[in-house]
């Protein structure tokens, strides 16, 4: 089985870091952006083990802002 890089997004959602997978869908949680990733990386393999990917360009991910009332 060959390797992959695949996009993690993360933020902290009261006391926990979640980490989602762009790519893929996939999601979990950590109590530290370590612990998430890792959780991630395991979640997205056990998904990948049922549901493969076709090759994709990675996404592209940047910032913007927004005016809040």
């Amino acid at each position: 089985m060959a390797a992959r890089t695949f996009s993690a997004v993360v933020h902290k959602e009261e006391g926990l870091y979640v980490a989602t997978c762009p790519e893929v869908g996939t999601a979990s949680q950590g109590h530290t952006i370590e612990e998430a990733i890792a959780n991630l990386q395991e979640a997205t393999e056990l998904y990948l083990e049922d549901f493969p990917v076709p090759d994709a360009s990675r996404p592209f991910v940047t910032v913007f802002e927004a005016n809040c009332a």
